[in-house]
């Protein structure tokens, strides 16, 4: 399935880009742990769905330990996890407290840019196929439509707008 996308336009009058459409990726759903790990074990593995879940949760808390003991996590050729802090500043480095200007704490991704699985924007661009939601329903309907003329094709919508029930 291609990386599905949808415009929208700027409404904010302040802003330099009022008025002008813009692209923004959308997301069928949004796939649970459980799934993951599911999905994971129909991979032709020899572990099953529970051996996968209990990994990935074992992984999951170590990746957190670490980072909280002040380390960069690289997750295989995938990327590297890491913390960011949010700080407000003071004039003075004696008045830093990490109480008052530690304003919060964020877990970050940096994507990997090896040439093994280089996940750098460009490449990414590339490697993906893109769809405008509109088109999707709009290649549904033409589907639909074919459907009602007796084909054989079993992809038919009982829902009479056209919309996903």
């Amino acid at each position: 399935m291609p990386v599905l996308f949808k415009t929208y336009r700027n409404n904010n009058p302040q802003s330099q880009a009022y008025g002008k459409y813009y692209g923004k990726v959308v997301a069928t759903k949004t796939m649970s742990y459980g799934r993951l790990c599911k999905h994971m074990s129909e991979h032709n593995s020899v572990y099953g769905e529970d051996v996968c879940s209990g990994v990935a949760i074992k992984l999951t808390n170590c990746i957190l330990e670490q980072l909280l003991e002040g380390k960069k996590v690289k997750f295989g050729e995938l990327g590297t996890f890491y913390l960011a802090a949010k700080t407000t500043g003071v004039d003075e480095e004696k008045d830093f407290s990490v109480s008052q200007n530690i304003k919060g704490l964020y877990l970050r991704f940096a994507p990997s840019r090896q040439d093994i699985n280089d996940l750098t924007s460009k490449t990414l661009k590339k490697r993906a196929s893109f769809m405008n939601v509109k088109d999707l329903v709009t290649s549904k309907a033409d589907a639909d439509a074919d459907d009602e003329g007796g084909d054989d094709n079993d992809g038919g919508n009982d829902n009479p707008n056209g919309d996903r029930p």
